[in-house]
């Protein structure tokens, strides 16, 4: 032994790291049951043929878990965090009438730790192979020193195509289109830096059985588009609900047009308990409130689609008067 340090002794282990990229071919291949990358998977970037699309558009998104992954960890539910880095920005894309064909993660780590990685592999897997999305690669970074030792950074970009006809176009919303929601799982991946305020402020305001199912992952709304086109009709605009709620989702896709909307009361066991202590309007702004995804359409075809989707419920129509006003039925 020279007496030189090794990569390994600044706590980098580029053997192990290599191993574990073996390790999840198994992950990996289960999100190429229908869809194939164009060349071996392990290359330094991920090829995929679009030949068969005629007029083809790429669409892109990216996005994280945000503050609600602090709470993942502490209660180590690795797999749903993994699920809804997908679902985050795997509905994006759908949002543009789009297919999600490849997904890419980053996960950055103090030090290597195969099962925690696996398993957060494990739970994208899961989602990619719902949506028939592939998991084309990602990174993974060791980072002693950056990253603390009980902290797991993570991103996930998806890449989509649509042709070029079928593209969402929110321009031809007019007055009189009818808003369909459909119902979230969860309060998904979004509000938490809010809800980790409440339960600091007020401990033992929910069960814990409870914020388990605050923390139910992110739903994939791959069902609702696909059933949406098998009865034939194309939207005008999708909508997920994320951060910002109904109001700031749907506002931009208006011009110049609004909604008055009335959302059916949130189900989610516990939530009330902890909307107990939140602002009555700044909920609308924060939360989903039961509301993950909307499709607006023409008046006549609203009937048409809310089969499309567990949870399928007409909210409203859009006005001439710009803004979106929501309230709670019953309230």
């Amino acid at each position: 032994m020279s007496g030189n340090l090794t990569y390994q002794q600044a706590g980098v282990d580029t053997r192990r790291a290599a191993a574990l990229v073996k390790d999840i071919k198994g992950h990996v291949a289960r999100t190429q049951q229908n869809r194939k990358l164009l060349g071996a998977f392990g290359l330094f970037a991920a090829c995929y043929d679009l030949s068969g699309y005629k007029q083809p558009v790429m669409v892109t998104g990216c996005d994280g878990v945000g503050t609600k992954l602090e709470l993942l960890l502490e209660r180590d539910f690795l797999e749903i965090a993994g699920k809804d880095l997908v679902a985050m920005s795997v509905n994006d894309i759908l949002t543009t009438g789009g297919d999600p064909l490849l997904f890419l993660d980053y996960i950055g780590i103090a030090a290597l730790d195969e099962d925690k990685i696996t398993r957060l592999i494990g739970g994208m897997a899961d989602y990619l192979e719902a949506c028939d999305c592939i998991l084309a690669g990602g990174e993974t970074a060791e980072m002693p020193g950056i990253v603390p030792v009980d902290v797991i950074e993570l991103s996930g970009f998806c890449i989509g195509c649509s042709e070029k006809g079928d593209l969402i176009d929110p321009s031809t919303i007019a007055v009189g289109d009818v808003l369909v929601g459909y119902a979230s799982d969860s309060i998904h991946a979004n509000g938490f830096s809010l809800v980790r305020r409440v339960l600091k402020e007020h401990p033992g305001c929910v069960t814990e059985a409870e914020l388990d199912g605050f923390l139910q992952p992110t739903r994939l709304y791959h069902d609702v588009v696909q059933g949406i086109r098998t009865a034939g009709v194309k939207p005008k605009a999708f909508a997920h609900i994320t951060g910002g709620g109904l109001p700031e989702n749907l506002e931009r896709l208006f011009q110049g047009f609004g909604a008055d909307l009335e959302i059916p009361k949130w189900d989610l066991p516990g939530i009330d308990k902890l909307l107990a202590h939140v602002d009555s309007e700044d909920r609308f702004h924060t939360f989903n409130m039961g509301i993950g995804w909307v499709a607006i359409v023409a008046p006549d075809e609203a009937e048409k689609i809310l089969t499309a989707g567990p949870g399928g419920t007409i909210l409203g129509t859009i006005v001439d008067s710009e803004g979106v006003r929501v309230k709670v039925r019953g309230e």
